[in-house]
């Protein structure tokens, strides 16, 4: 330690430490000897502040944001000592994602630049030291997601920073939208809610102001590998689509040429839809959700591609078996599916679930694999976690 520090400190476990040595991220409730105030200055550790972790030794290990109802005690925003946790700090931190984006993802995947994209993730969470922050842009709106209670406190410190970071390089940004309506949110103690943010931004620089029939819509058409997408951001799941995906969508599509698709779990449509502008001979979509059926039919309208792909609103742990069993039918109707795409949502987000979400994916998986012949591909996610 080069300096005297102002925040609380966590002394943990041997084990802790090595973890955090090693990069990961989090502090553990059973990895908390004991919280200590930050020595002189008297300042006592709350829920969401900013905490230093030492091992008993001394040994500075980190410093992160407090959770006290969380079994993640403590999430790392910093490994260096000599940061101040400050809106400078924050700044370079969302400068350094949104050039990192810059340059990973290249002019033709950024918004305001080439026509083929027009959304993207700007901060994934942990991965860019925001942990508990989502923030997805689509077109001129921001939609963000919080899901820790340091980073509840510090949204109103955040947002300002990132419209002034995005709006400085020349980023047209009409406003943010908050989906903070996840049930994950309540084993941190915090409200679900969701609208328009209009927080603590200055007289000359609220974009959104006070007024609410100043509001942008929360229906946006978002263009992914050049097809455009209806969202509604208000109720859709997540912060709207899946970004995340985009670029096993855009696998499939070069995967689809001349083959019969069946896009399973498909809500409103992104892999069925690049399955078919990849030059699919047939496409099927099925999802339990006939809300996301209507959306995937419009968004199929929306890129010309209607006529290319046929919609079933089905239980898919049901209609899989039922293919299975019916292969005659398949026959009929043009032959076997040579590509399924299965994009089924969480089976658990908890350890005392994985045991039957394990079970549920090799029975979805299994059903999938009995359709496909011989040299056929098979396009399986999860986003389970806990």
């Amino acid at each position: 330690m080069k300096q005297l520090r102002p925040y609380p400190k966590v002394i943990v476990t041997k084990k802790a430490a090595r973890a955090l040595s090693g990069g990961h991220p989090w502090v553990f409730e059973g990895e908390v000897i004991r919280v200590e105030s930050s020595g002189e200055s008297g300042i006592h550790a709350q829920n969401g502040s900013v905490v230093d972790i030492f091992e008993e030794n001394g040994t500075y290990q980190g410093t992160g944001l407090l959770s006290e109802k969380s079994k993640i005690r403590v999430r790392i925003v910093t490994r260096n000592a000599n940061d101040h946790i400050n809106e400078a700090f924050w700044h370079r931190k969302i400068s350094w994602a949104w050039e990192h984006r810059k340059a990973t993802m290249g002019n033709c995947e950024l918004p305001n630049t080439e026509p083929d994209t027009n959304c993207c993730r700007i901060i994934f969470s942990e991965a860019d030291g925001f942990p508990g922050l989502i923030v997805d842009r689509y077109e001129n709106v921001l939609v963000t997601q919080v899901g820790t209670v340091g980073m509840e406190y510090l949204r109103n410190t955040l947002y300002p920073i990132l419209l002034d970071v995005l709006t400085s390089d020349g980023q047209k940004i009409d406003g943010i939208y908050e989906r903070n309506d996840s049930p994950s949110r309540l084993k941190e103690g915090l409200p679900q809610y969701k609208g328009w943010w209009t927080g603590s931004l200055s007289a000359e620089n609220n974009i959104l102001g006070k007024n609410s029939s100043t509001l942008p819509s929360t229906h946006v058409l978002a263009t992914e590998n050049g097809l455009t997408f209806n969202l509604d951001l208000e109720n859709s799941q997540k912060t709207g689509f899946f970004l995340d995906q985009k670029y096993n969508r855009r696998a499939v599509r070069h995967l689809a040429q001349g083959r019969r698709v069946l896009d399973c779990f498909s809500h409103v449509g992104p892999f069925g839809l690049n399955a078919a502008a990849g030059g699919a001979d047939f496409v099927r979509c099925v999802d339990v959700s006939q809300t996301a059926i209507d959306l995937a039919i419009q968004n199929a309208k929306l890129n010309g591609l209607l006529d290319r792909i046929n919609f079933t609103c089905a239980n898919v742990m049901e209609y899989l078996p039922e293919l299975a069993a019916n292969k005659s039918k398949l026959k009929a109707e043009g032959g076997p599916f040579d590509l399924i795409v299965l994009d089924p949502p969480a089976f658990t987000k908890t350890r005392s679930k994985v045991r039957s979400a394990l079970h549920g994916y090799q029975e979805i998986n299994a059903a999938a694999m009995k359709l496909l012949p011989r040299g056929g591909y098979l396009a399986t996610c999860s986003c389970s976690h806990f």
